[in-house]
């Protein structure tokens, strides 16, 4: 009989998760409480560093699920301990029993709306790296008409005290050039500027992509925080700004500013965390039991973690991290059948 995991979130850790599961020959059960599964990927239109296609990411990572059974629009209702499974009613109406449960909930957008001196929601030209790729995909948007000037902030809600978020979102710098970019390859007469505090390239490739954006482009990378955003009389935007390389106070006037919002704690990811009682983190997310040697296991039995539920990552370690959480289902899994295997074997030795 085949063991049943149950599989929370079906962004691409989950699908990841989900596909390798299956085919070391458990029985997946994978719920998202969207209409469609692929998270925020399935709302983006190209990714760092190459320019590849987010949907082709996405359809690959959807044709390894054959066989796997999806639920959307559905949610965990309850989930009770059993002795060494757990009992889960979904909010469809069906109830599993799970020998595990793996969270791959996620994460959310830091809402930019909090940081009122950065305009979002009050000034039309003001808008997320989310609204931008938004308009990649689909070539609309009526605060973007030509413009001249466009400026990019980073580390909006992340390293920030002030917004509950001491860490490094890990993916804003890497999108930020890589949507400057696109920008300045859609408005080729267009200004481009850069407000970062630090430049955290890390990846492979990320480094070029920073200095094709200087070289090629002629973006300009200005380190220093924005301290106010205004509306001018023609409604384009007055920002002023500090570079702290020139050590002198700086204002620019903008048709356009993009604020890339980090990544912070699914909200419904910590309500399933809640049902099961898994325990969070000062910041936020979920923890583990071993941080170093296996970061996919939570302190309870049975329950593993994997991609942003457990803090920023980019797409290809939320990927990694979602091949070595099913591995660790696995080997828990085949110890519990070894263990009640023997248990049997000396039952039958005392008869």
């Amino acid at each position: 009989m085949k063991n049943n995991v149950l599989i929370v979130g079906g962004g691409p850790a989950g699908l990841e998760a989900s596909s390798q599961l299956q085919r070391l020959g458990y029985n997946v059960i994978l719920i998202e409480r969207s209409a469609a599964l692929g998270g925020h990927l399935a709302k983006w239109d190209r990714l760092f560093p190459s320019g590849v296609s987010a949907q082709d990411a996405l359809k690959t990572l959807l044709g390894r699920i054959e066989g796997v059974k999806c639920f959307t629009d559905t949610e965990v209702q309850s989930i009770n301990r059993l002795d060494k499974s757990y009992n889960v009613i979904l909010s469809n109406g069906i109830t599993v029993l799970a020998d595990a449960v793996l969270m791959t909930t996620g994460f959310d957008l830091f809402e930019a709306s909090r940081k009122e001196e950065y305009g979002y929601g009050i000034y039309n030209q003001v808008m997320t790296n989310a609204d931008l790729e938004a308009y990649f995909r689909n070539h609309s948007d009526k605060r973007i008409d030509n413009p001249r000037r466009i400026g990019f902030v980073h580390c909006v809600g992340s390293r920030d005290e002030k917004a509950g978020c001491r860490s490094c979102s890990k993916v804003c710098c890497a999108t930020a050039v890589k949507q400057a970019i696109e920008m300045k390859q859609a408005f080729p007469e267009a200004d481009v500027f850069c407000f970062y505090m630090d430049l955290r390239l890390f990846g492979r490739h990320y480094e070029d992509m920073y200095l094709k954006a200087q070289k090629d482009y002629g973006i300009r990378f200005i380190r220093g925080r924005v301290a106010e955003v205004a509306e001018n009389a023609d409604g384009s935007l007055q920002v002023k700004a500090e570079d702290t390389v020139a050590s002198k106070p700086l204002k620019v006037s903008l048709d356009l500013l993009v604020l890339m919002a980090g990544m912070r704690p699914s909200v419904s990811g910590r309500r399933v965390g809640e049902l099961l009682e898994v325990p969070v983190e000062e910041d936020g997310y979920f923890s583990v039991r071993e941080g170093i040697v296996s970061g996919q296991r939570s302190p309870l039995p049975g329950i593993f973690l994997a991609g942003a539920a457990t803090g920023p990552k980019t797409l290809p370690d939320t990927l990694a991290d979602a091949r070595a959480a099913a591995v660790l289902v696995d080997d828990y899994l085949s110890g519990i059948f070894t263990e009640a295997k023997h248990y049997k074997n000396l039952v039958r030795e005392l008869w």
